[in-house]
């Protein structure tokens, strides 16, 4: 199932809950591409391979391709978003509990954007919806155990491979070129890193572009009293419309989440900025086609981390890393029960 603009913009202008359904998700998109996007060039512009402003511009670009043509060729990552909650049974107590999530993951991320941590969108998504589906089937049956797992297969996947690609990237890489000038080598990895970079912000793009749009799907079918629904299609106007958004929100800024994870955790040369680019960019495209919803914030970080740890752990600010694991760690159940005790205030209030 699916639905055309022309639907859409009819059922908008004359359907309050769908229209305030809408406005959370998109605030939701924007956050994301404002705390989360910054992560892919995070690199790039701590290595001073590309100024700020531009390397934001980029991102913006390279979201919107990934949102677009990976979902084009396979959404099975928001098929999974869509799948992994239980919001079944009264639509119009779903559609709040739903709206409620929004508003939980907005305050969360806002949050951790004020305090510069880089606090993963995806997670903060899973948590919310998760923690409001609980509170509206008043069980833990508001969770597809089966679907659920892929979370968690996504988490080890992001954190081992994301590290061990990181190392092996920038042990070859140096292997490649250790009899090589490094002064020749230097442009070439410069414009490689920007390279990468862009290929980062390409499949943040695809990664959470997809997230956002299987909840997008699951607010507009709730909105038409539908909570039954298990296969959709996404039209491409919803394509435009997210990557768009996501876009606006990388140019906002969030210079603050570049200098935590590129600056504060590990201090990189250009070919090892380039090498966690590539590990990272892997991690999310071999999670993409198999249709695991990894965090595009965790598979960096632990990319770098792998980068920097390759040739002495105590490269690695372990400091930094702590705060930020420990805000992973925080946000499923400090976003879930948020989730839920909104939920159920919306539900009891609306």
């Amino acid at each position: 199932m699916t639905i055309t603009i022309s639907q859409f913009i009819s059922e908008l202008t004359t359907n309050p809950a769908l229209c305030i359904t809408v406005i959370l998700t998109m605030a939701v998109i924007l956050v994301n591409g404002w705390t989360d996007a910054p992560n892919a060039i995070a690199t790039c512009v701590s290595t001073r391979a590309i100024a700020p402003k531009p390397a934001i511009i980029m991102a913006a670009v390279f979201n919107f391709a990934g949102v677009f043509f990976m979902t084009i060729v396979n959404a099975t990552v928001a098929q999974t978003i869509y799948k992994m909650v239980n919001f079944e049974g009264d639509s119009r107590n779903a559609l709040v509990a739903l709206c409620a999530a929004m508003v939980a993951i907005v305050l969360w991320a806002t949050a951790a954007w004020i305090f510069g941590i880089p606090t993963s969108e995806s997670h903060a998504l899973i948590a919310g919806i998760s923690g409001a589906a609980i509170a509206l089937q008043n069980s833990i049956s508001g969770i597809n155990a089966s679907e659920w797992v892929k979370v968690l297969i996504g988490l080890a996947l992001s954190t081992f491979l994301g590290f061990s690609m990181g190392w092996v990237a920038v042990k070859l890489t140096e292997l490649l070129c250790k009899k090589m000038d490094r002064q020749k080598t230097g442009p070439f990895f410069k414009n490689a890193q920007i390279g990468g970079a862009a290929a980062m912000a390409f499949m943040h793009g695809a990664q959470d572009g997809q997230k956002f749009m299987g909840v997008f799907m699951l607010g507009i079918f709730l909105s038409q009293g539908n909570s039954t629904i298990q296969e959709f299609s996404i039209p491409v106007w919803l394509m435009f419309l997210c990557s768009l958004v996501m876009a606006l929100g990388t140019s906002i800024g969030g210079y603050r989440i570049i200098k935590a994870v590129g600056m504060d955790m590990v201090k990189l040369e250009t070919y090892q900025g380039f090498s966690a680019d590539l590990a990272g960019a892997g991690c999310i495209l071999i999670s993409s086609l198999t249709g695991i919803p990894v965090s595009t914030t965790h598979t960096k970080t632990t990319a770098i981390m792998g980068v920097g740890s390759a040739k002495r752990l105590s490269n690695v600010n372990w400091g930094v890393v702590k705060e930020m694991v420990l805000t992973w760690i925080l946000t499923f159940p400090g976003c879930g029960l948020i989730g839920f005790l909104m939920a159920k205030l919306f539900i009891g209030i609306f």
